[in-house]
């Protein structure tokens, strides 16, 4: 389990829970827009951090939750 992100990733994760995120195959888009970190929605959902269908909203994981609380 990841126990520090990057600012780029605990900012991914606030939009995510902001509802303001989809995933589209691999990519995030956030706001209708694509990610500028091509990995960050593979990579965050490999860590259990994010979920989701494709072409849906990204949602937070109990453990992304938790991390975002901590941070």
């Amino acid at each position: 389990m990841i126990t520090t992100i990057s600012n780029r990733d605990r900012a991914v994760l606030r939009a995510v829970a902001a509802g303001r995120c989809e995933i589209s195959g691999t990519c995030l888009r956030i706001d209708g827009l694509s990610c500028c970190d091509q990995f960050a929605a593979m990579r965050l959902a490999q860590e259990g951090l994010i979920t989701g269908a494709d072409q849906q909203p990204a949602r937070l994981t109990p453990t992304g939750q938790a991390l975002l609380a901590a941070a």
